[in-house]
């Protein structure tokens, strides 16, 4: 079985391959205080708790925006499966060019996402990814990576305006029913949410105008359930597209 690791700065998503695709997924927080140690244990607790062990790993292929969180993976890959991580970087193969200025400053997660959309829906396509950034990736129609536009997400925007506005109290951030709130939890809750809707529909209409065509756009990342029916562009939801794209690179370099 492959282990594939999607490391992001507020959470970690882990899913478990067998021969017939996705067998288990778990979402953790992203605990950088966790030495290699306590993540290996961790880790164990998860795949026990669906029956397997580290025994049946027989590779783990990783993706992360957080180096000391990639070192401990390799450290746990290295020991428990004898075998180095595959880590998605410089000098693996994706199979889609990189039109980026500096393609090393793409973030592997976006890479992978793109490549996840672009065996699924064709080219163009366009990933809206909700986590701790709202980012939206255009792949064209030739397969390669172009770009794309990077913006606070729905919970990093609210912490930040819990913490800077001292009257406005946390609510829970779920969709409300209009825009006009006639309650501060409700006129926080449109804001934050309906306003993350808006922004992400009027850039991918503005990439769309850019590509000269209208294209699918997929959601994915912890928030897309919940924020895609506030859009009017999303086109499709697949919260497991980031290790979709792990097990794509993987096969491509075995």
């Amino acid at each position: 079985m492959i282990l594939a690791v999607d490391v992001g700065n507020t959470h970690t998503v882990l899913g478990l391959f067998d021969e017939s695709g996705l067998d288990g997924h778990w979402r953790v927080s992203s605990n950088q205080a966790l030495t290699s140690d306590e993540l290996g244990v961790k880790v164990a607790g998860l795949l026990a708790a669906d029956g397997h062990s580290w025994d049946d790993i027989e590779h783990v292929v990783l993706c992360s925006v957080v180096p000391r969180l990639t070192a401990a993976y390799e450290e746990i890959a290295e020991r428990a499966c004898g075998r180095a991580a595959m880590v998605v970087g410089p000098g693996l193969k994706t199979g889609i060019p990189i039109r980026y200025d500096n393609p090393h400053e793409v973030g592997a997660d976006r890479i992978v996402n793109g490549v996840a959309a672009y065996e699924t829906q064709g080219g163009p396509v366009v990933v809206v990814d909700f986590g701790t950034a709202t980012t939206i990736d255009v792949i064209d129609a030739s397969g390669a990576y172009l770009g794309g536009a990077i913006a606070p997400g729905v919970e990093t925007s609210a912490e930040a305006l819990f913490s800077k506005a001292a009257r406005i109290a946390k609510v829970d951030l779920e969709a409300p029913l209009k825009v006009i709130g006639t309650n501060t939890r409700e006129s926080v809750q449109a804001g934050l949410l309906i306003g993350e809707a808006v922004m992400v529909d009027g850039l991918v209409r503005r990439v769309w105008a850019e590509l000269g065509t209208e294209t699918p756009v997929v959601a994915t990342g912890g928030l897309a359930e919940s924020m895609a029916p506030l859009c009017e562009t999303i086109t499709a939801v697949d919260v497991d597209l980031t290790l979709e794209g792990l097990m794509i690179v993987y096969q491509r370099n075995v």
